[in-house]
């Protein structure tokens, strides 16, 4: 992968760079603020952007909102000591794919990369729990249901309820009896119906408008 890193430490920037580097992946460029970040991504178009919450000037949630609306494509994992709940559901309402504590270790790092390369979210299953329990609550509070919202065919409703309940795009086509590659096909589609931007807002949708009532078929 192609990486951006946006982080306003210059030594932490290093540190990684030199991580990701032994791992085989190309650091393109490097941005010490939000700004900064957003005109790098237009002039280098990276992968995967590494970005911190707080840096001067324009800060990182700002920053994942900005480029995710002008490149969607870019991937965006947020990397922080914060793990307050409101900067986690922020980020996920902003269109990040994922969030990572910088308290993490090497492996668990390099294991969060592979499962971005893979298309999978970055969340540890701490902060996933976290996530879904607060759609959970917002579901069950009446809050932000869509009842009218796009109809999906059933075998996206089934590939979405799979996701939601938290299998990877493999165990879904196991699960379906499809290729990965058909599973991300209906993901894709999903998406653009929803007008949702990753898969960790597809979780989201599928909580709050009650979509896991039943259980996935199997």
């Amino acid at each position: 992968m192609r990486v951006l890193l946006a982080d306003d430490h210059s030594l932490f920037r290093a540190g990684v760079a030199s991580l990701l580097r032994a791992w085989g992946m190309e650091v393109v460029g490097q941005a010490g603020d939000g700004l900064e970040a957003i005109a790098l991504t237009r002039r280098l178009r990276p992968d995967l952007i590494l970005m911190d919450i707080d840096m001067p000037r324009c800060g990182g949630l700002q920053a994942t909102r900005l480029i995710k609306a002008e490149l969607p494509d870019v991937r965006i994992v947020i990397v922080t000591v914060s793990d307050e709940d409101d900067h986690l559901f922020e980020a996920v309402r902003s269109g990040a794919e994922g969030y990572m504590l910088k308290g993490m270790d090497e492996e668990e790092l390099e294991r969060t990369l592979d499962a971005i390369a893979a298309g999978e979210p970055a969340l540890s299953p701490a902060l996933a729990a976290r996530v879904l329990d607060e759609f959970a609550r917002l579901g069950r509070a009446g809050q932000e249901r869509t009842p009218d919202g796009p109809e999906l065919t059933p075998r996206e409703t089934d590939v979405l309820r799979h996701v939601a309940a938290g299998a990877t795009n493999r165990e879904v086509a196991a699960a379906l009896v499809v290729s990965e590659h058909t599973v991300n096909f209906h993901m894709k589609n999903i998406l653009h119906k929803l007008h949702l931007r990753n898969r960790a807002q597809a979780v989201a949708y599928a909580i709050r408008t009650g979509l896991l009532t039943g259980d996935p078929e199997a």
